[in-house]
């Protein structure tokens, strides 16, 4: 039995969870290596499957991380300037390819009907919260090529994972994504996991060595938050008890 006590009380670690918000705007102050190991080695205490620890983290700083930004700005025009052409448009993308998945194709699918509208009410929310309409295309697309600038962040971790454990390589991930998440929080520094710059995995596999039997999960923007409104918005957050399973009712 481990007889470690935290030094916070459960309230205190209650609200510091609680006060984790994903940021999307970014100070161009560069992150001091020392603070971001630190960072990282907290990520390496959550637990991994058989401590196996199945991820790998590329560091995208200074011209590697624009090289990759400006690549991934460029296809993200190019993606959504055919696509307001209709047919024509998605003919040109079909043929070209330029700007189509790369990988995690998934990204780009419906949610399921029961996911939907949880995913439709925080993009309402949170573009309402900056006054972007639904209807405001041109803003929007706006807004989603933020995600290729990684929201102004000085440094953008790009997390990859080992294939040969699936779905159990990307659980270590998240908990190792959760840990550093935490510890940039308790530094003063933002986070904000991006699924959106996972679609390309070629533009960053140019400039790491990464090895192929490893795969692009997700990207993790990192750095100084700034005082956009975008950082003081705080997105619904859905009860325990909708996420959890009863047992089936058993008749006599």
């Amino acid at each position: 039995m481990n007889s470690a006590k935290p030094e916070l009380s459960p309230t205190q670690i209650s609200q510091f969870l609680a006060s984790r918000r994903s940021t999307r705007d970014f100070l161009s102050n560069p992150i001091p290596r020392d603070l971001l190991n630190e960072v990282l080695e907290d990520a390496m205490t959550a637990p991994s499957w058989s401590n196996t620890r199945p991820f790998l983290v590329a560091i995208a700083e200074g011209e590697v991380k624009e090289r990759i930004s400006k690549e991934f700005l460029n296809r993200w025009a190019n993606v959504s300037k055919n696509l307001r052409k209709g047919l024509l448009g998605k003919i040109t993308l079909l043929l070209t390819r330029y700007g189509l998945p790369t990988s995690n194709r998934l990204v780009g699918k419906p949610y399921s009907k029961d996911l939907k509208p949880r995913s439709m009410r925080l993009g309402a929310e949170l573009l309402g919260s900056m006054g972007i309409s639904r209807e405001n295309k041109d803003a929007r697309d706006k807004w989603w090529a933020t995600n290729y600038e990684f929201y102004g962040a000085p440094t953008e971790l790009f997390i990859y994972i080992h294939k040969s454990l699936g779905i159990f390589s990307a659980s270590d991930a998240g908990l190792m994504m959760e840990n550093l998440m935490l510890s940039a929080h308790a530094r003063g520094l933002g986070t904000c996991a991006q699924g959106a710059v996972s679609i390309w995995d070629d533009v960053v596999r140019k400039e790491f060595d990464v090895p192929k039997n490893y795969r692009l999960l997700c990207g993790l923007a990192i750095g100084y938050p700034s005082d956009a409104p975008a950082n003081s918005f705080k997105s619904h957050r859905i009860a325990a008890n909708e996420i959890t399973v009863s047992p089936r009712s058993t008749s006599a």
